[in-house]
């Protein structure tokens, strides 16, 4: 097999938060398809850094007392402690705000300006006279221009679902400093995505991404491409526009790019070349790791970008989906918004990989961490079947026979049919299929389980003590547990590592589970996974909420369908009464969501299919309704599920469609919403009363 040359990057994380399990999802997928790749002889660099501009640092800057230099680099250091803490073997991890990252986008941004896929226009933008910053939508606040409901962002209504533009809001302000926007006009500049239509429908078409991801871009790509905007006014924490003075990159342009600036670092410090990885004839593999929700950056605006600048575009985007815990999105009331150090410091971070590997595949499928099953497959899997091997084995060899394994084997045919499942099992991890590569070497693990229990060691050590006999069974035992680790060191490196040092042998590559240790002395076995206990699984919770409580110590309720035509009186939490006849004038329904779709264009909303039932002629009735829940669902949970409508509503015109009604959903904050779910038994159609 000739060595491949291969450049992998996973997404990088924003340097004004954590990192919680949720990165830590896509660090370990990608990790382990590297480590497999360097255990079968190939050369892989895994290069990554943190994302380090935008007004968000620059105002949390401001906010802790410290220059956003300041605050980049100590997140940088604690996101690198993080990643370690989960053996993720970064060959270099980087930040966007470094010089290489400056020169090559100023170097990207002046090609695409030269090749004529830049243009320039003036826009209208809400203004903090304040603060003297125009303000993105999300720091607008202000009372909805449709359904009055106060305290909406500046693009689409949380209570009734309406999309609007920041300037239509009802009494405006800025969340930074409380002032009233005004209206000011600026020039801005434009990658001229719409120009590279038909390279995208060529790419995406061409085996470099999921069929589901190519399918979602196709539809993107049918409708009309709009022209991106890449430029922020100062004050803005990021790199100047060349020759366009106040200018400023928006974060996700130069964000890619960072991908080649940290892979330009490790160059400077290593026998690497960058061209041979980024030039337009590149014959070296390019791999993107990422989370379905920046698709349309990695997938339409950097090749596009690329393709313009004359580089290659990547091999591969590999697109992953999201982590839920117990079911639903990750909560910080609920303690399942786990930040990667609060899980350190109570779990084995290699129980996390195991368990992310046993449940990953190649599709992009939220992935649920389900701590019930957490607990029960790691102790059963790795304490029960793998560790268990070699601890069944090792102290007969190490008292009987003072560590040395036999020249021979007990069963020739065991080890054979675990050596033969080498290759299928590569395949599987190859192509991102973990969990089947997991299951397979789980059967392996059972085979050789029976076989020590139909051999019976501890019986045999008793009617021939020191015999041959018993030296042969052990060490097939060993030799079988020694192939077991070959297969599971891409996903377990700690375990491996330390039963390296049991086995007394060098690291171990993907070829050695082709070959067999005989005669070869062992160290001492020592205890190499310890199991999973609830209790730490609970204090983990317990910690995660206490941190959510001290942060956040006042939660208010909000619910989807309430709407206030006027403001809440002062000593209620709730809307203004109304009588029995309003409220009986509204007609709740059971639905089941037949279809759930992103939108494009809508941070926000979600565009469900519902179908409530039959009308009185027998035909199925379906409503169109656009709902603010995108920030607590991915379109895949949503599918399927039964939840409850307003039917009566009258359809509402809306900048992406018609909505024809309204789903209840309710929660403590606008990122954590719930939808109502009616018990077992429910029927669509049927009324709620």
């Amino acid at each position: 097999m000739n060595p491949r040359k291969i450049l992998v990057t996973s997404a990088l994380p924003y340097a004004n938060g954590d990192i919680h399990l949720g990165h830590m999802l896509e660090a370990v997928q990608t990790d382990i398809w590297v480590r497999l790749q360097k255990m079968r002889g190939h050369d892989c660099v895994y290069v990554c850094a943190d994302d380090a501009h935008g007004t968000a640092i620059m105002l949390s800057a401001e906010s802790q007392g410290i220059t956003p230099q300041q605050l980049i680099d100590k997140v940088n250091a604690a996101h690198q402690a993080d990643y370690a803490g989960f053996s993720v073997g970064f060959d270099n991890f980087h930040s966007t705000h470094s010089p290489e990252n400056q020169a090559r986008s100023e170097s990207i941004y002046q090609a695409l300006d030269a090749n004529g896929h830049i243009a320039r226009r003036s826009i209208t933008q809400l203004f903090d006279p304040e603060k003297q910053l125009f303000l993105a939508d999300r720091y607008v606040k202000g009372s909805c221009p449709k359904c009055k409901a106060p305290e909406q962002y500046g693009d689409n209504c949380e209570a009734c679902g309406s999309t609007y533009s920041p300037s239509e809001l009802i009494d405006p302000t800025s969340t930074i400093s409380g002032a009233t926007p005004i209206e000011k006009d600026s020039e801005h500049f434009f990658f001229d995505l719409p120009q590279f239509k038909d390279m995208l429908r060529q790419w995406t078409r061409s085996g470099t991404l999921q069929d589901a991801v190519a399918n979602k871009l196709a539809e993107w790509l049918d409708d009309e491409l709009q022209q991106w905007d890449i430029s922020r006014d100062a004050p803005y924490f990021g790199f100047e526009i060349p020759g366009a003075p106040g200018k400023f990159f928006y974060v996700w342009l130069d964000a890619p790019i960072g991908y080649m600036a940290s892979f330009e670092n490790l160059c400077t410090r290593s026998d690497y070349n960058f061209d041979d990885y980024w030039s337009k004839d590149s014959n070296a593999e390019l791999y993107h790791f990422i989370g379905k929700d920046i698709v349309n950056f990695h997938t339409l605006f950097w090749p596009a970008m690329l393709t313009s600048a004359n580089y290659r575009t990547p091999s591969a985007v590999y697109v992953h989906g999201f982590l839920t815990v117990d079911g639903t999105k990750m909560s910080k009331s609920r303690g399942t918004f786990i930040n990667a150090r609060t899980y350190l410091e109570h779990l084995d971070p290699e129980y996390l990989r195991y368990y992310l590997a046993a449940k990953l595949s190649s599709g992009v499928d939220d992935l649920d961490l389900n701590l019930e099953d957490f607990a029960a497959r790691v102790n059963s899997d790795l304490v029960g079947k793998v560790v268990n091997i070699a601890s069944r084995c090792a102290g007969f060899i190490s008292k009987g026979y003072a560590g040395k394994l036999a020249d021979t084997l007990d069963d020739v045919a065991l080890i054979e049919n675990l050596q033969a499942a080498s290759e299928e099992i590569a395949t599987h991890f190859e192509k991102r299929e973990y969990s089947k590569a997991i299951r397979l070497i789980m059967t392996l693990a059972d085979a050789a389980n029976q076989y020590i229990n139909d051999r019976q060691p501890w019986v045999v050590a008793k009617a021939e003590p020191g015999s041959e006999n018993l030296q042969r069974i052990c060490s097939t035992g060993i030799n079988a547990f020694r192939i077991l680790l070959c297969y599971l060191k891409p996903v377990l490196p700690v375990m491996a590592a330390n039963a390296e040092r049991f086995l007394a042998v060098a690291p171990l590559s993907w070829a050695d589970s082709q070959t067999a240790l005989l005669g070869h002395t062992i160290g001492k076995f020592e205890p190499l996974m310890t199991r999973v206990e609830a209790k730490k699984i609970e204090a983990m919770i317990d910690a995660t909420k206490a941190a959510y409580a001290a942060a956040a110590p006042q939660e208010s309720v909000t619910a989807e369908a309430i709407t206030a035509e006027e403001d809440t009186a002062e000593d209620s939490p709730f809307a203004p009464e109304i009588q029995f006849d309003d409220f009986a004038k509204i007609d709740l329904r059971i639905a089941r969501i037949a279809l759930a779709e992103h939108v494009e264009g809508a941070d926000k909303l979600l565009k469900l299919t519902l179908d409530i039932g039959h009308d009185a002629s027998g035909n199925e009735v379906t409503r169109s309704v656009f709902s603010g829940i995108k920030s607590a669902y991915s379109p895949e949970q949503l599918t399927g599920k039964l939840t409850v409508v307003v039917a009566n509503l009258a359809p509402r015109k809306m900048k992406f469609g018609m909505s024809e009604g309204m789903v209840l959903a309710a929660g403590p904050g606008k990122d954590e919403l719930w939808l109502l779910e009616p018990h077992d038994g429910a029927q669509p159609g049927m009324r709620v009363t």
